[in-house]
């Protein structure tokens, strides 16, 4: 691919935009194959979303925050991730506000009108971002966000077309055929763009199809005579390649599991409002001897061996949830009976004894009384503590990443892990918290379970011996389902067509 001049002269890498019909078609996805596939063409390529909105993040080598779709995407394309990938993400703490972290750093939280307000400044910042990567790499895989066709938000819409223009970069759209009115959404979205955007439009991939190919081929032609776009390829609905979601949306409104339907072992997952990190799950997710469930509306906890509280984004909130849904009556039951309580993050802080909140960080000012059922209290305060953490857990080391808005003091009882560093700074500290009879465990600490030692080390603590990782597990078995994504990829869409837009 050719580079491109900058106005100063230098050499700047070519970008291509994957845009789409709607959310949730794919775009993510395609852009994690996109960056594989031209990573293993032995290419530079990097990853780029101008505004991220969600609250499953992760934390770079340097110690900031940034979405999880842009890291996965960096893992595939082989590289470590950069907050340039990802300048703006947007962490929503309500339906009308969301923590703002600009290049890394929690910068306060703003409605939609204050972040309105803000939206030039920002912009100008996304497009620096990029134009840094340009400098540093060969390709750019840009992800746009939600359907590319909102003319309400389009003049200020800093995703999709504003990043496309700014960067020069051709655009792929992307549809689902598995929502139905597949050729409404094609026709309908390009015809309400105007010339100059269409126009970007090089061509487009439909996804998530289901059945005989060969009898879309007509569909194909359809779509080409009547937009004058390309279809790039059609790719076919798959359930068995395991590349992180961006949205929990994927999570949303589970039903209760009767005991009848809970095959053994099972371990129990809260599905919180504000659930945050859900990703922290997909290596429990996948070993084949273990049946992990996420669960919304309250049911008995007796047949799970062990029940987890993840991460949230709006801790008193989800801890006041807990308490009028009557899960809190649960999940001390599972404990008085022996069994196990794991919480994560917020998960963690919620199983103290209260959380204070005296400055209004996450809502009016105030505390939220805990489970208490581990011997913490935590008072949430600024700055936000985002770290990738080396740590050891009975002389088993691994590495996770912290990201949370609290400090916790252990009134007594024992602590959890012995931190060994903090974003690569030798240090020595303890993390968590456990209870004397160790069924109660509670850590800061993100990304346990992509860590073999310390899943093996958590079954057996749980009393499930005969459940062990795979051979590949964690980020190895990450790396595993990038190539297979790939050649899923190469087998359907036409990459050199693509290829051949993006260098044009």
């Amino acid at each position: 691919m050719k580079d491109r001049i900058n106005h100063t002269g230098g050499a700047t890498a070519p970008c291509v935009a994957v845009l789409g019909t709607g959310s949730e078609v794919g775009k993510s996805i395609v852009a994690t194959a996109l960056c594989r596939v031209f990573s293993n063409r032995g290419m530079r390529v990097a990853p780029f979303k101008a505004q991220n909105m969600s609250n499953n993040s992760g934390v770079t080598p340097e110690g900031l925050e940034m979405g999880r779709a842009q890291i996965v995407q960096a893992e595939a394309a082989r590289i470590p991730p950069h907050v340039d990938m990802n300048p703006i993400l947007l962490k929503p703490t309500s339906d009308v506000g969301a923590q703002v972290v600009l290049l890394g750093t929690a910068i306060g939280n703003s409605s939609a009108g204050q972040y309105h307000d803000k939206k030039q400044a920002l912009l100008s910042e996304a497009c620096g971002a990029l134009d840094r990567l340009r400098q540093a790499h060969e390709l750019i895989v840009m992800e746009g966000a939600g359907s590319c066709a909102e003319v309400n938000l389009m003049a200020h819409d800093i995703v999709n077309f504003k990043m496309a223009e700014h960067a020069g970069a051709p655009a792929v759209l992307v549809a689902d055929i598995h929502r139905g009115g597949v050729f409404a959404q094609i026709v309908g979205t390009l015809e309400c763009l105007p010339r100059d955007k269409k126009d970007r439009i090089a061509g487009v991939l439909i996804n998530r199809f289901r059945g005989d190919l060969q009898l879309f081929s007509d569909g194909v032609e359809w779509i080409e005579r009547k937009t004058g776009k390309k279809v790039f390829g059609v790719l076919p609905w798959v359930d068995n390649i395991g590349i992180e979601s961006e949205d929990s949306v994927v999570i949303e409104n589970p039903g209760r599991i009767s005991d009848r339907q809970i095959e053994r072992p099972a371990v129990a997952v809260i599905r919180l409002p504000h659930i945050s990190n859900f990703t922290d799950f997909d290596p429990l997710l996948a070993l084949p001897d273990l049946h992990l469930y996420f669960l919304e509306k309250v049911q008995d906890l007796t047949a799970f061996e062990a029940v987890i509280l993840p991460g949230s984004k709006n801790t008193r909130f989800d801890l006041q949830w807990l308490h009028d849904s009557g899960w809190t009556g649960e999940i001390r039951r599972l404990a008085d009976r022996g069994r196990h309580v794991l919480g994560i993050c917020g998960g963690y802080q919620m199983l103290g004894s209260r959380v204070n909140d005296p400055q209004g960080l996450e809502g009016p000012a105030g505390f939220t009384a805990g489970l208490d059922l581990l011997p913490v209290e935590t008072t949430l305060k600024a700055p936000k503590t985002t770290t990738r953490t080396r740590f050891a857990w009975n002389g088993v080391e691994a590495e996770g990443y912290e990201i949370h808005m609290g400090q916790t003091v252990l009134r007594q009882g024992q602590s959890l892990f012995r931190v060994l560093a903090q974003n690569n700074r030798a240090c020595s500290r303890h993390d968590g918290c456990r209870l004397e009879k160790g069924n109660v465990l509670g850590t800061y600490i993100h990304g346990l379970f992509d860590n073999p030692a310390i899943t093996r080390k958590w079954l057996k603590t749980i009393g499930l011996h005969g459940v062990r990782p795979a051979s590949l597990h964690g980020p190895a078995a990450r790396d595993r389902e990038y190539d297979r994504l790939a050649e899923h990829f190469i087998r359907h869409v036409d990459v050199e067509a693509i290829a051949s837009v993006v260098s044009s």
